[in-house]
């Protein structure tokens, strides 16, 4: 009796410890291949380190903008002395852009810089399925390059402190989330640094700092996956202290170095893509000719507002500045009429911005039931300002975390 594609599929990742190929008790990581050409493969990372310029340029003129201008981007109040600290010179350290990648055009639809996942999958794990379908990885060498410039961000962090002695360096997570436990301690023992795992909910914070729990003062905090959004409110559940701000503050204080820095939560904001946009629109001498042209062809109009869109009958996209996996995303009729929308409002009192609809190619995937369409969405990692590794989430016309993680082989002609 032949194997079934469920079996073969759970046998060949049963293999590869401390991955989750199942989320959610539903299939997550699809044992099979989407080929993509060399040069189509060059194209992505290209438009990754030209569109990483466009947002490395605007995260100085945003520090230069007014708190009121800042709450209208969507940033929280308790965050606006926070996101303007330059800790370290490296805006972002891991960032992934998302793009719609068809028939040669790309277009960015946002940029996850402050918080990214799907790292373990594109770093580690498609090389594993590269191997078992006997095809090149596109991000061969690419773990290399992300353990130097882990420890590298890590040494500059500590350095940042200007403190003497070895540097107590700790990384955390929900400990009780399968996927971000794990992608933290693959970015733990990535990064090859003496260092320690502790839980968010294990850290104490002191005026004088914030130690593990065997009372060990913390220098430099790597949290992979707890968004800035969440920890400004983040209380006690027992003092209602809030506990996120007082973690801010002791970063503003250099009590605390933290990666991502905080100017990456600073580019998190849909609202710098609404000014990046503006700025084009308008003819701004803030960006040179060529970044014109990379704004033209990369970056979708995004607006603080519909009436665009209403106006020219343009199918649009409304999404939370500061929002995740498609929660609380809607594609609208220039009537206003829902075309569709994610089953989730999480972000529902999070302002939104409006950016031009531009929909996802579809392709035929192989899964445990069988063969079915989906539409195919390309990350794309920037390790702190250099194109990364690359892979595809597949799933319905807005990606949420019900997607597919497809990895990617390359297309030799």
């Amino acid at each position: 009796m032949p194997i079934s594609h469920q079996a073969k599929r759970r046998g060949f990742y049963n293999g590869i410890p401390e991955f989750w190929h199942d989320l959610y008790d539903m299939e997550y990581s699809l044992l099979d291949i989407h080929l993509i050409p060399r040069n189509n493969i060059m194209a992505i990372q290209e438009a990754s380190k030209r569109v990483y310029a466009i947002f490395d340029k605007t995260a100085d003129l945003l520090r230069e903008l007014d708190d009121g201008t800042l709450l209208e981007l969507g940033y929280p109040e308790e965050s606006l002395s926070y996101i303007k600290c330059k800790s370290v010179p490296q805006e972002c350290i891991i960032g992934r852009f998302d793009f719609v990648v068809s028939n040669g055009d790309m277009k960015l639809l946002e940029f996850n810089s402050d918080t990214p996942t799907f790292i373990k999958e594109l770093y580690h794990v498609n090389e594993k399925v590269c191997e078992y379908f006997d095809y090149a990885n596109p991000n061969e060498g690419m773990e290399e390059q992300l353990s130097k410039e882990l420890k590298r961000a890590l040494l500059s962090s500590w350095k940042s402190l200007q403190r003497g002695g070895d540097a107590k360096i700790v990384f955390t997570s929900h400990a009780d989330h399968e996927e971000d436990y794990l992608t933290t301690k693959y970015i733990q023992d990535l990064s090859g640094v003496p260092s320690e795992y502790v839980s968010l909910d294990q850290l104490q914070i002191r005026n004088d700092g914030l130690f593990t729990p065997d009372g060990e003062r913390i220098d430099v905090l790597y949290r992979q996956t707890y968004p800035i959004e969440h920890l400004v409110e983040d209380e006690d559940p027992l003092t209602n202290d809030k506990v996120g701000q007082e973690l801010m503050e002791l970063v503003l204080d250099k009590k605390l170095a933290v990666l991502n820095p905080p100017s990456a939560f600073l580019l998190q904001s849909k609202g710098v893509q609404a000014l990046i946009w503006g700025l084009h629109e308008e003819g701004s001498t803030f960006f040179t000719k060529e970044e014109h042209q990379w704004i033209e062809r990369y970056f979708l109009p995004t607006y603080l507002d519909p009436e665009t869109f209403e106006e020219c009958g343009m199918t649009y996209v409304q999404k939370p500045v500061f929002g995740r996996e498609g929660d609380t995303v809607k594609i609208l009729e220039a009537t206003g009429k829902v075309l569709l929308e994610d089953k989730n409002e999480t972000y529902k009192q999070t302002l939104p911005v409006y950016q031009q609809f531009c929909p996802l190619p579809v392709s035929v995937i192989t899964t445990d039931e069988g063969e079915k369409e989906a539409s195919l969405m390309v990350g794309s990692f920037i390790i702190n300002g250099n194109p990364g590794a690359i892979g595809i989430r597949a799933g319905n016309a807005i990606t949420d975390n019900e997607s597919y993680f497809l990895p990617v082989g390359i297309q030799e002609r």
